[in-house]
């Protein structure tokens, strides 16, 4: 499991793009598959207003003699960029989800074919194509490539694509919950926070996993909605996660208090924690 750090800012950080995830699942050695055969998998967590230009620029790239029909070569050169086949949409707040209606226009511009399944909290399939059409009105018949939508709720669970995805209700807004998200694939096993303070229930969820990556608005104290420094490395200790990694953190915070939090992450024990910039890579070896 490979996590892509494309952004690791909240909403108005002018220096850091909204916090968005790309995950790499590897599917088995031998002949190239499809998704849908086993073969890789690409999940990306949370696509806000700055999220698409962060994936363009952070995302992995590869070389292809020929394009292929489920993934085509960007024009005018043979360098492309890997496509996610689903997408997670934590929350409906604009720095998490509002990024869709341009993903969704530049996968139809590249000539996408592949299907891409979105799923996230009650009402997502209504929540993407209101914002698409108020971004681009009239433009959604041009979007051609099957698209799947799931609702999910907390504490649900399934399969999709070889992996295993389950969910637990943080405490973030009355009027657009977030849902924490926990995949697990091969042995390893990432939690991503959204935004929002831990609870029992996302506590119970994070336990045990290889990499909680978890929003920290704060320092410490009791900010209305969101987790803190000091709170995430509670959670971590007590849910015995193996690597923390912190995102979201207020721009003023960061800007000012960057080095007395990696300082602070250095003295956790029993955990390796780590407050990524955008284009950080992190390998869960299995």
């Amino acid at each position: 499991m490979r996590i892509y750090f494309l952004g690791v800012g909240e909403a108005f950080d002018e220096f850091y793009p909204n916090t968005s995830l790309l995950i790499y699942l590897p599917g088995p050695s031998g002949p190239a598959k499809t998704p849908e055969e086993g073969g890789d998998v690409h999940v990306l967590l949370d696509c806000g207003f700055t999220a698409p230009t962060a994936y363009y620029r952070y995302a992995p790239r590869g070389a292809d003699e020929k394009e292929s029909e489920d993934q085509p070569g960007l024009r005018g050169g043979d360098q492309w960029v890997i496509q996610p086949d689903v997408i997670w949409i934590s929350h409906f707040h604009g720095d998490h989800f509002l990024g869709l209606p341009l993903m969704l226009l530049r996968f139809w511009e590249e000539g996408r074919k592949k299907m891409l399944t979105i799923f996230g909290p009650e009402g997502v399939e209504s929540k993407v194509w209101s914002a698409f059409e108020l971004a681009y009105p009239g433009f959604r018949e041009r979007i051609d490539f099957p698209i799947v939508f799931l609702n999910v709720g907390p504490e649900m669970s399934g399969e999709l694509l070889g992996m295993r995805w389950s969910t637990a209700a943080n405490a973030h807004s009355l009027s657009a919950p977030c849902l924490t998200l926990r995949l697990d694939h091969a042995g390893k096993s990432l939690v991503y926070s959204g935004d929002g303070r831990p609870t029992s229930a996302s506590e119970r969820l994070a336990q045990g996993a290889d990499l909680l990556v978890h929003e920290a608005y704060a320092l410490e104290g009791e900010p209305p909605g969101h987790g803190t420094v000091a709170r995430c490395l509670e959670l971590a200790g007590s849910a015995g996660v193996k690597h923390l990694a912190l995102v979201h953190v207020q721009r003023k915070v960061r800007a000012e208090k960057a080095e007395e939090i990696r300082a602070l992450l250095n003295t956790a024990e029993g955990v390796t924690a780590t407050l990524p910039e955008p284009g950080t890579v992190i390998v869960l070896e299995t």
